[in-house]
């Protein structure tokens, strides 16, 4: 895990070397390893990149990195999991290692392979790879999303970096974009490829980019990791690998490392599947277990700890519980809102999960993000497809009169979704907006400046963009997971683990979001309509005896932290959104000052 940055001229112009440091050093703390950049000598690109030693901690996996003949030079963000599989093909072939880093690997499969080594990659990665005979600049990510990538185009340049504000450290960017402010205020994260700076990009989710001087730029998606969902994988009707066989697969993969592993351990069945087949998979040693405990969830079901210390001692892994009190969020929330690189209101629990673990000397962590997608354990599975087949017979133009006949008898404390249910909740996408929504549209015009608003939900084209995630997969239940996973899990929950990890140091590795094992999961089911859930998890992981049946039978109750509680005083389990509204203002004031001056609500 690491930072990365580049300017590229298409021009060939020098590259300004004091830009592209201001860059590199403004993401310090994703790298604190290493520093390093390199110009190229005949103008036109230079790479800087921070270093969190992870895979070969000598020298060799320094970076920025090039191959022996000085062709190909690269910066990297990321694992590839499946390295040494990928290192094997390469040498099998010729090719001569000096180190034994991922990034290394990468070089040569690319020198090998060129664009055809994509469907071979497995992992979290963004890159930039330069190739200085053809005079190209590749820049790609992950299918999922996993690892971020942020790009600024003005005039014939190129800046790119692991983080929105680096970019606008090394003063690239522009000014606020409606829609991407809008989109926060809607969902409570900035859906890609918007920020809240005009002059900036995400790259997309599976995409790749490439740049030579004097052509177009070329786009294209080289994987998309719905692709099952829209029927590319067939059901295996119950034969081959099982469940457990293909998480163990994953979660294996996600173990390489030459430092200690952590694990995030909570009391669900993700994160304990996980502890299950880690600990299965590795010295117990070298697998280190910790837990968030929160006094305001203290004897009631929301306590993690009591079920999280009973599967570290099934497992027999160590374990740390690690409490966390109100004094301390109010400590941290001025270094929460600076480490934050996109405004959201969620993260605060990997934030502090992430800093315990710092605090353990861990650089490397296991999280079960990405469960409740895979498995369709939301409530939204169930509650999205019910409303939508309820009210699918609405016309819109009834669903948009009744809303603006309710809205204004609605009591002050009764949240403003009821006036749009009929307007919204006419089919899947839409149900899906009104289950996820923090502030609905007509609700903007007196949050922010009303012609701004106006701009950011007319760009941001909301049913067009819902309605585009969900083309070609049939099934309400598959809709919704591709919703959750590229809208919720992408935007916000892998967002917010990769700046509230990197803020301190610390690689947060998802073995449950892994393109290859959607696919997999996907293809073990019976039917096209029968997925698998959480039930088929517990039974497995039953089946094998190790987990007390407490655990097995243990109602939902996801990783949260009681931070409605601190901001508002309302009852930790209190289910309004007065808390999450509260942090959303508060995270658009702490940017009153630059980026949103004047927009803050």
């Amino acid at each position: 895990m690491c930072g990365l940055a580049g300017i590229y001229y298409s021009d060939g112009a020098p590259v300004d070397t004091a830009s592209l440091l201001r860059m590199r050093e403004h993401m310090r703390a994703r790298g604190p390893d290493g520093a390093g950049f390199w110009i190229d000598p005949r103008g036109g690109l230079g790479l800087a990149h921070r270093r969190l030693a992870i895979l070969d901690l000598s020298e060799t996996g320094a970076q920025p990195m090039a191959t022996s003949d000085g062709r190909y030079h690269i910066v990297f963000n990321g694992e590839l999991y499946n390295h040494p599989e990928l290192r094997a093909w390469c040498e099998a072939r010729g090719a001569r290692f000096v180190g034994h880093s991922d990034t290394e690997t990468l070089l040569h499969l690319y020198a090998m392979q060129g664009e055809a080594m994509f469907p071979l990659l497995r992992g979290m990665f963004a890159f930039a790879l330069w190739d200085a005979a053809e005079r190209t600049l590749l820049l790609a990510r992950d299918p999922l999303g996993i690892k971020p990538l942020y790009y600024a185009e003005r005039g014939g340049s190129l800046a790119f970096a692991s983080q929105v504000k680096a970019l606008q450290a090394g003063g690239f960017g522009g000014d606020i974009d409606a829609a991407g402010l809008v989109s926060f205020l809607l969902w409570g994260y900035v859906l890609e490829p918007l920020t809240v700076d005009a002059g900036i990009r995400a790259m997309p989710a599976g995409h790749a980019m490439k740049w030579r001087i004097g052509q177009p730029t070329r786009t294209w998606r080289y994987r998309d990791a719905l692709a099952p969902l829209r029927g590319s994988v067939q059901p295996a009707g119950g034969s081959g690998a099982g469940l457990l066989q293909v998480l163990g697969d994953s979660i294996r993969h996600h173990l390489l490392s030459d430092v200690p592993v952590g694990l995030f351990l909570s009391a669900g069945m993700d994160s304990t599947a996980i502890c299950v087949l880690a600990s299965a998979a590795m010295p117990r040693p070298e697998l280190r277990a910790l837990t968030l405990g929160f006094d305001e969830y203290a004897s009631t079901h929301d306590d993690e700890v009591p079920g999280a210390c009973a599967v570290a001692r099934a497992c027999a892994v160590p374990h740390d519980v690690i409490r966390v009190h109100r004094a301390d969020f109010v400590g941290e929330r001025k270094r929460i809102l600076a480490a934050m690189d996109q405004p959201s209101v969620d993260g605060i629990n990997t934030y502090m999960v992430s800093k315990a673990a710092a605090g353990l000397g861990l650089k490397v962590a296991l999280s079960g993000l990405g469960g409740d997608e895979l498995f369709g354990s939301y409530p939204s599975y169930r509650q999205v497809p019910r409303m939508a087949a309820a009210l699918h017979w609405v016309p819109r133009a009834v669903g948009v009169a009744a809303r603006h006949g309710v809205r204004p008898l609605l009591p002050r404390r009764v949240s403003p979704k009821y006036a749009g249910v009929f307007e919204w909740g006419r089919d899947v996408p839409g149900a899906y907006f009104l289950r996820r929504a923090l502030f609905m549209p007509w609700e903007l015009p007196s949050v922010i400046d009303p012609g701004l608003a106006h701009e950011g939900l007319r760009t941001l084209a909301l049913r067009d963009r819902l309605q585009d995630l969900v083309r070609g997969i049939a099934a309400p239940f598959d809709q919704v997971m591709a919703l959750e996973t590229s809208i919720y899990m992408r935007n916000c929950l892998l967002r917010d683990a990769d700046w509230a990890g990197m803020a301190h140091s610390l690689e947060i590795r998802t073995p449950l979001a892994d393109a290859d094992l959607y696919a997999a999961v996907i293809g073990l089911r019976p039917s096209r309509t029968e997925p698998l859930t959480k039930g088929d998890l517990r039974r497995e992981l039953g089946a094998q005896g190790k987990i007390p049946p407490a655990q097995l039978t243990r109602r939902k109750t996801g990783f949260n932290v009681p931070v409605r509680a601190w901001l508002t005083g309302a009852p930790a389990d209190s289910t309004d959104d007065r808390g999450s509204r509260a942090w959303a203002r508060a995270v658009l004031s702490s940017r009153s000052e630059g980026e949103l001056a004047g927009c803050e609500p």
